[in-house]
């Protein structure tokens, strides 16, 4: 029997509001503001609203890969301390430039503590499709806060 809510409660507690600057860029004019919230403004090779609601979402698990040009996020194992006998590892793709939700790519790992070592156990695709969700609204969110200046 899989067990994702201890897992996505904890990821929805991990997730960190956190805002979004311009880099030291001047202050747009109000006609230029929805220009720079475009969804291809970057310095990295993918979607930079995604990436970072990406990272955010994600922070309270350890790294493994963080990729900014191919767009590919590596966690390790991680353990719920409410739930030890259970852990996830996660990788996170974003696909494109654009902030679609076809750009992002989540899969997940889980394993189960049996007879002294892990075992594979399934992960519910509801875990899968609310960690894009988290992700997704997250991303929105930080280009609405880039829009509004």
């Amino acid at each position: 029997m899989s067990r994702p809510l201890p897992i996505v409660a904890a990821i929805a507690i991990g997730l960190a509001l956190s805002g979004c600057s311009l880099m030291g860029k001047s202050k747009p004019s109000a006609a230029a503001k929805g220009d720079i919230a475009a969804s291809k403004v970057t310095t990295i090779g993918v979607n930079a609203y995604l990436w970072r609601a990406s990272l955010d979402t994600i922070s309270f698990m350890p790294l493994i890969q963080a990729d900014a040009n191919g767009g590919v996020i590596v966690t390790d194992w991680y353990a719920n301390p409410s739930s030890p006998n259970e852990r996830m590892k996660l990788t996170i793709s974003i696909l494109d430039k654009d902030l679609r939700a076809d750009a992002l790519r989540v899969a997940a790992s889980r394993q189960v503590a049996q007879g002294g070592g892990w075992v594979d156990a399934p992960v519910q695709a509801a875990t899968v499709q609310k960690l894009e969700e988290i992700i997704l609204t997250k991303a929105r969110d930080l280009r609405r806060s880039a829009i509004a200046g």
